[in-house]
């Protein structure tokens, strides 16, 4: 029977840093498991000592390795502070967690202090009026975050219960300040003045059931962190220079909107929208790997076996909305890529799938996870201004 041994141990037999330890189950190199605690990381000593013995490996891609506290990835899913996602995605509500991965702590309340600065929302309900129709949401929420930044004269503090607080204040003005979905605005029923109601009445005209506002819910939190993404990455070295919060998440945002990162969601709508019935599905796929193109929203550079998330947050899907017409097309275009052997859908699918059942506007799965990773940005943001060295990365002479 195999024995485990903790990270510390396995570090020092290898003689690397824990960080390392990760890059390498990353890569392959090592398994790791869960402890019994559900919080510690535990590693085959077999393994261990094999590596050991033939040394690091080699031949390898190199990988930054940056020491975090704040997510640890397993073999489908992500942790927070040692937390599978997933049952936090089952039991707690978005602001719940954000504050978990700020604080360490559980939230007092689910919509305790998060409210936009009245000044900054009104000067960004007023930037929104002036941009043209037609405008994705992440370009709404950049634009947003400009303003809202401009007008905060406590940006610039950087202690954690500062940077916490700003957090509060900016993913609730950044809400607040994107149009409603519907003219008049919907009425918002009991329990939906919380962060993933107000941010529906945004992106979709008609009122939610309890079961969608669940999948929403859920969505927040899956994703809200996944260890060093690249927007992530790019989030860290900002606040490693000592950028502001506000600086931090517009840099997140920036590099969360290429087609290989959150982008990826907004390209899974649109090819459900070409999708009108499940009949062309086949049709769909099949041009698209003639053309030489990805499937947006099927596979994943971590999970190699299936995204966890994807599947919690379908399932989800599929109970708000029974019988519903587009599921019928989401089952048709999951079944060809099988069998076409490509790899499994992934969450960026799952939030498609969410926004084609619920109606809401072009480009809101892109929404949902930029105001979802902005807890993530802040609580990775907080950890750099705690070291206070600069994040400098050298190139590779060709």
């Amino acid at each position: 029977m195999d024995e485990w041994i903790d990270a510390g141990t396995a570090a020092e037999r290898l003689g690397v840093k824990p960080a390392t330890l990760y890059a390498y189950v990353s890569r392959g190199v090592l398994r790791r498991r869960r402890g019994d605690d559900g919080r510690r990381s535990l590693f085959s000593l077999a393994e261990v000592e094999e590596l050991a013995r033939r040394g690091r490996p080699r031949n390898q891609p190199p990988e930054l390795v940056i020491e975090s506290r704040v997510t640890t990835l397993g073999v489908d899913r992500p942790y927070y502070r040692g937390i599978d996602a997933l049952e936090l995605a089952r039991t707690a509500a978005f602001e719940s967690v954000a504050e978990w991965l700020w604080t360490g702590e559980p939230a007092r309340g689910p919509s305790l202090g998060w409210a936009g600065d009245p000044e900054g929302v009104r000067a960004a309900i007023a930037a929104q009026r002036a941009l043209p129709d037609g405008l994705l949401p992440i370009d709404r929420l950049q634009v947003s975050t400009t303003v809202l930044g401009a007008t905060d004269s406590l940006r610039y503090q950087l202690d954690p219960a500062s940077v916490a607080a700003t957090g509060r204040r900016l993913i609730a003005g950044l809400i607040d300040s994107l149009p409603f979905a519907a003219d008049p605005p919907i009425a918002q029923g009991e329990g939906q003045g919380g962060v993933a109601g107000r941010l529906w009445a945004r992106l979709c005209p008609a009122p939610p059931t309890p079961a969608q506002l669940a999948a929403l819910q859920a969505a927040l939190v899956l994703l809200a962190d996944h260890e060093l993404a690249a927007s992530t990455l790019a989030a860290r070295v900002a606040a490693s220079a000592k950028a502001d919060p506000y600086a931090v998440v517009l840099t997140g945002l920036g590099v969360l909107g290429g087609p290989l990162h959150g982008g990826a969601s907004y390209d899974a709508e649109r090819l459900l929208a070409e999708v009108t019935d499940p009949g062309r599905a086949a049709r769909v796929i099949a041009d698209r790997v003639r053309r030489g193109e990805r499937i947006p929203g099927y596979g994943h550079s971590v999970y190699k076996n299936g995204d966890a998330r994807g599947a919690f947050l379908m399932d989800l899907v599929e109970a708000a909305a029974p019988g519903h017409e587009r599921l019928e097309a989401i089952r048709a275009v999951t079944t060809e890529v099988r069998r076409r052997r490509l790899p499994e859908p992934n969450i960026d699918f799952a939030l498609a799938g969410l926004t084609a059942v619920s109606g809401t506007i072009p480009g809101s799965g892109e929404a949902i996870f930029a105001v979802a990773r902005i807890a993530g940005w802040l609580a990775h943001a907080m950890e750099e201004y705690a070291k206070g060295t600069l994040l400098r990365l050298r190139a590779t002479p060709r």
